[in-house]
């Protein structure tokens, strides 16, 4: 019986490679183009995940990866020093808001502009509204971040308008409690036009014969968009969102580097920058920014898993 099961299990994998190898020898140019992508993806995705073992560890530079000796608590010393430390519920929190606020407001940014540029009907307006709100997403961070703190200062345009309306000027990115509107705004404003572009592309895949439909049957403009438009792109919307949960821990630290300071550290200190300045703004803790930095990724990834299995169930639609 056991000769059987293996004999068996053998066939199955002799039958699996020569399935592979026919279909390598009759798309060997399709592989031989994908090969780049894949080695892209080995080297510098792959390859690197080895030194994920330095969060286990007492790393020095000096005595290298293998070298150095292992933390305390059997590896976990540095996961408990971050998740017990002064900093964790500030970071985490902060990391979760601004993430929230984010999926809250700017995820359904681009979907109203799409649904909006759709009902346009000159292509020459269309076009032009497409262009100006692209731009912004091919400004450097930086440039953008110049711009920020130019408007948000003491004499700048938004504090302009503050004073024009009998309001009191003031620096507004050395305020806590406006750091998170500063930042979601603003990459509102840079990335609505970009982020629009699927979903513009998913709208032009719905049949337009139920648009004619639905004018016959007397349907207006909103009656169309709430039960043909956003069913016809609700699989994409469902996609994008999978995979944004699959980032909420990962705010990025660059923009936040550039327009934070200690006077707002309480509200605007995240996961990233935390990771940051441990890292390489004198500190240079390695096994510590190591650890965060993967359990940071451990929980995104059971986000994107748990969004999934949901949206699966509720949906049917689903990354896999």
């Amino acid at each position: 019986m056991e000769k059987a099961l293996i004999h068996n299990k053998l066939s199955v994998k002799d039958s699996y490679l020569r399935r592979l190898r026919n279909d390598i020898i009759a798309n060997k140019y399709l592989y031989i183009l994908a090969l780049p992508v894949i080695a892209y993806f080995i080297i510098f995705h792959y390859l690197p995940m080895y030194g994920i073992i330095i969060a286990f560890k007492k790393y020095s530079p000096r005595k290298g990866i293998l070298g150095s000796p292992w933390t305390d608590n059997y590896g976990f010393a540095n996961f408990i020093k971050f998740c017990t430390g002064p900093y964790f519920w500030r970071v985490l929190k902060n990391t979760f808001l601004i993430s929230f606020y984010d999926i809250l407001f700017g995820f359904p940014a681009p979907i109203i502009f799409a649904i909006l540029m759709n009902e346009i009907q000159s292509k020459l307006f269309k076009k032009t509204v497409q262009t100006i709100t692209y731009m912004p997403h091919f400004i450097s961070i930086t440039v953008v971040c110049s711009l920020i703190v130019s408007f948000t200062g003491r004499d700048g345009l938004i504090n302009d308008i503050i004073a024009f309306f009998g309001g009191t000027r003031n620096n507004l990115l050395s305020a806590p409690e406006y750091f998170r509107t500063i930042y979601v705004a603003s990459g509102i404003w840079q990335n609505i036009g970009w982020n629009s572009i699927i979903y513009l592309a998913a709208l032009s895949m719905i049949d337009q014969e139920q648009y004619e439909s639905a004018i016959i049957d007397g349907a207006g403009k909103l009656q169309q968009i709430i039960h043909i438009t956003i069913p016809g792109i609700a699989p994409t919307i469902i996609i994008m969102l999978i995979l944004r949960m699959g980032s909420i821990l990962s705010v990025g630290y660059e923009k936040i580097i550039l327009l934070y300071n200690p006077n707002t550290y309480s509200t605007s200190d995240v996961i990233s920058t935390f990771i940051y300045r441990n890292s390489f703004a004198g500190q240079q803790q390695f096994s510590y920014s190591a650890a965060v930095g993967l359990l940071n990724s451990v929980v995104n990834t059971l986000f994107i898993i748990a969004t999934n299995a949901i949206s699966r169930r509720v949906s049917e639609t689903s990354l896999w």
